[in-house]
C-alpha cells in the first residue's frame, strides 16, 4: 500500500461525511487513534483507539438526518485543521460550525480533536457579563 499524505487522508475522511460512506473510513484509523468529541460540554467525550473512534465515525457518516459541511482544510506537516459546519435540521439555525484539529502518522488518523461554537445563551451568567463589556 501506498503511504498517503496528510491531505489524502484528511480528504478522505471528509468525503466520508459529505458522501455519508462510512466504509471510507475503514483504512483511515490508526490503531492508537485518540478523539475528542464536541459534546458534552466542556470537555467532549473522548474516544481511545482504532475500534472506538471508527465506531463513532462510521455511525455518524450513516447518519442521513444530518449534512457535514467542510469550509476550510489546512494542512501543515502531520497536521491539519478542519473548520466545518454540521447542519442537523431545515433551517439555518439548525446547525453549528467548529473546527477538528487532526494528526496523521503513516498515513493513518491518530488524533481529532472537536470543537464548535456555541450560542450565547447557553454560556454562564459571569461569561456573558464579560461579554457585553
Amino acid at each position: 500500500m501506498t503511504l498517503r499524505t496528510t491531505a489524502e487522508v484528511i480528504d478522505r475522511f471528509n468525503r466520508a461525511f459529505t458522501e455519508h460512506s462510512a466504509a471510507v473510513l475503514t483504512d483511515l484509523v490508526g490503531d492508537d487513534c485518540v478523539m475528542e468529541t464536541i459534546q458534552p460540554a466542556p470537555d467532549g467525550a473522548r474516544y481511545q483507539g482504532r475500534t472506538a473512534c471508527l465506531e463513532f465515525w462510521q455511525a455518524l457518516a450513516e447518519d442521513r438526518d444530518v449534512r457535514f459541511e467542510p469550509e476550510e482544510v489546512v494542512v501543515a506537516g502531520d497536521r491539519a485543521t478542519i473548520r466545518w459546519r454540521y447542519h442537523f435540521g431545515p433551517g439555518p439555525a439548525d446547525s453549528v460550525r467548529g473546527v477538528n484539529l487532526m494528526r496523521v502518522r503513516a498515513g493513518l488518523i491518530v488524533e481529532a480533536l472537536g470543537y464548535s461554537k456555541t450560542g450565547a445563551d447557553v454560556l454562564p451568567t459571569t461569561v456573558e457579563a464579560e461579554l457585553d463589556r
